[in-house]
């Protein structure tokens, strides 16, 4: 895995990661290289934050549900926006997947408006040190799938880790059956 890019992938937690704070997530990889490691956001924790009170400036643009999204461990009091936006010339954005792109908070919301369709903002990040992340795959705690648009921004975030895995062909699709607690199937 050393030397492929897992950039604008999904991590999707296998249940032999088992229980924490990644059970059950599915992270999306923002950046990934040789060097320096890995980061990404977990797509499926909303917290009980509105965008409203956190960001204001940004609700307008939240997508659905419009609160701030529990991003992983690292660094919780910094916040990482993804946006759609229409307009891949936007400033301050870099694409991860598709139309969807990290978006720079700092940029003025009026000025944006025009080219950034939704936002989901998160609190805090996942990371990898150099090798941590293709260890952690090896040892059989992540399925490596391909993102779409619309896992990032869906209104469903709680249901999103079995709606990756069922679209998943062979054996992977299964695990979306798995059961929450094993001993009581």
């Amino acid at each position: 895995m050393i030397g492929t890019s897992l950039k604008g992938r999904l991590l999707v937690a296998t249940p032999a990661l088992g229980d924490g704070i990644f059970d059950r997530s599915v992270v999306l990889i923002i950046e990934h290289d040789d060097t320096e490691g890995a980061f990404g956001v977990v797509l499926n924790r909303p917290s009980t934050t509105d965008v409203e009170g956190a960001l204001p400036e940004w609700a307008r643009l939240a997508a659905s549900p419009p609160v701030v999204f529990v991003g992983g461990p690292v660094s919780p009091e910094a916040a990482i926006c993804l946006a759609r936006v229409s307009q891949a010339d936007a400033e301050g954005w870099v694409p991860v997947v598709g139309a969807i792109g990290a978006l720079d908070l700092s940029q003025d919301v009026d000025l944006l408006a025009a080219a950034v369709d939704q936002v989901r903002l998160f609190a805090g990040y996942a990371g990898w040190t150099r090798g941590q992340l293709e260890d952690e795959i090896e040892a059989g705690a992540w399925f490596v799938v391909d993102a779409l648009e619309a896992d990032v921004l869906h209104d469903e975030p709680e249901s999103l880790w079995q709606r990756v895995l069922r679209r998943q062909r062979g054996r992977l699709a299964m695990f979306a059956a798995y059961p929450e607690d094993p001993t009581t199937n």
